[in-house]
């Protein structure tokens, strides 16, 4: 086992700086526990708890899966897809409109500053910057607008011919080695060199991706993650706040099922 090396924001963008410049060199950008704190989808099923759009059954799932996420008896395939099938029927419109107000109010101050210099950072250097989250379009792409990052892999609905959700994920669906393969096809088809990248994430499942890179730097990782870090010798960021995982999801939506809905100000 190698030691670990902390790398500090400072340190990171130093570094960056002195990379050489030019878009065939990639920098990938996980979005839950990275350059946001916490899980986006726990925003968004906090306002549907807030809003009364979620009935019992789907708040006693919503709790179970997260729990059985945590201690790894439910696949994330089947987290997600249980997820859309709570939304059938609604309207994607409807759902994008709703994913740029929640990222105003209750996203935006979650983004972790020190990331969101290093995304720039990336973006002065003219490296291409890409998105890579296993989150949904509606919490992936209203970030990933703020940030400036037009190439986005995240996971999209179903639809049907009226553009409303179906139920279903569209497959493949990204996420651990999935999430890898899409980065690496990203590379090779906009022809950028995999071993002069850097790819950042803080989740166990993002292993597969930092081994393709020739920069892999964990954020804040999860104790898989940060075990193959030490194993690899990958230079780890330690951001000043903490990173949200299950456990503070639970806590977050156990708040909102106690709040009073009708003196929510984004209630809409």
């Amino acid at each position: 086992m190698v030691a670990t090396t902390k790398l500090s924001p400072a340190d990171a963008i130093a570094e960056i700086g002195a990379s050489p410049p030019g878009p065939g060199i990639g920098a990938v950008f996980d979005l839950d526990g990275t350059v946001v704190d916490g899980f986006t989808a726990a925003v968004h099923v906090g306002d549907r708890i807030r809003r009364r759009r979620a009935g019992i059954g789907e708040l006693l799932g919503v709790f179970e899966a997260a729990l059985r996420y945590r201690f790894g008896r439910l696949e994330f395939e089947h987290l997600i897809v249980r997820a859309a099938g709570y939304l059938r029927g609604e309207s994607l419109a409807d759902l994008d409109e709703l994913g740029e107000r929640l990222f105003v109010a209750r996203v935006a101050s979650r983004l972790h500053s020190h990331m969101h210099e290093v995304v720039r950072a990336h973006q002065q250097r003219g490296h291409t910057v890409v998105m890579s989250s296993s989150a949904l379009s509606i919490q992936a792409l209203p970030v990933a607008r703020f940030l400036g990052i037009s190439n986005v892999q995240c996971n999209h609905f179903e639809l049907d011919e009226h553009g409303r959700l179906t139920r279903g994920i569209v497959k493949p669906i990204v996420w651990g080695a999935t999430k890898a393969d899409a980065v690496r096809q990203f590379c090779v088809d906009n022809d950028v060199a995999v071993q002069r990248s850097y790819f950042y994430a803080d989740g166990d499942e993002d292993a597969a991706s930092m081994s393709l890179v020739g920069y892999p730097r964990p954020v804040n990782p999860r104790s898989g993650l940060a075990a193959a870090a030490a194993a690899y010798g990958w230079p780890v960021m330690c951001l000043a706040s903490g990173r949200g995982g299950p456990v503070s999801t639970l806590r977050y939506l156990a708040k909102h099922v106690r709040r009073d809905p009708e003196r929510d100000t984004t209630k809409g």
